[in-house]
């Protein structure tokens, strides 16, 4: 009985360590690839998970941000955390409604780089702000839906 008992549990120890190796090559195939925005970064698992999402596309970094904020560039930028469950639910409504009106609208994971939360005044997660001649000229924050995200756009940004 009892050395059935222990080449049960060696089966379940191995299962466990062939399953953690699968999501460690999974991770590793995903992280190391070209097209990855944050390049050699150590990244969270919630940030792992959304890097084959299109609607996380159009990253931007924070010294990209702080450079094209400084040489006075319009943009606008939509802050936001994997782990939000208010992001999660937002990107979906946002990255197509900005598609549809022609906006470009670059994105923040403040998850991956917390100094931003500071640096920009965010007090919450989602939030999107427009910068034009080096200010900040507008920002929305929280779950919105399509229509107020249409008419931030109409007001602020076109």
């Amino acid at each position: 009985m009892k050395k059935k008992m222990f080449v049960f549990l060696g089966i379940i120890v191995l299962l466990f360590v062939g399953l953690y190796m699968l999501n460690s090559y999974k991770n590793n195939q995903l992280t190391n690839r070209d097209d990855n925005p944050y390049g050699d970064k150590k990244l969270d698992q919630a940030t792992i998970d959304q890097l084959d999402d299109p609607n996380y596309g159009n990253q931007i970094l924070p010294d990209e941000l702080d450079e094209k904020v400084s040489d006075g560039d319009a943009m606008t930028v939509y802050f936001y955390s994997p782990t939000c469950s208010y992001c999660r639910a937002t990107t979906p409504i946002l990255v197509p409604a900005a598609e549809d009106e022609g906006i470009d609208v670059k994105k923040m994971n403040v998850l991956e780089f917390q100094d931003e939360w500071n640096k920009w005044g965010l007090e919450a997660t989602p939030t999107l702000i427009h910068f034009e001649d080096g200010e900040e000229v507008a920002r929305l924050v929280g779950q919105q839906t399509k229509e107020e995200f249409i008419a931030f756009f109409d007001e602020y940004v076109k």
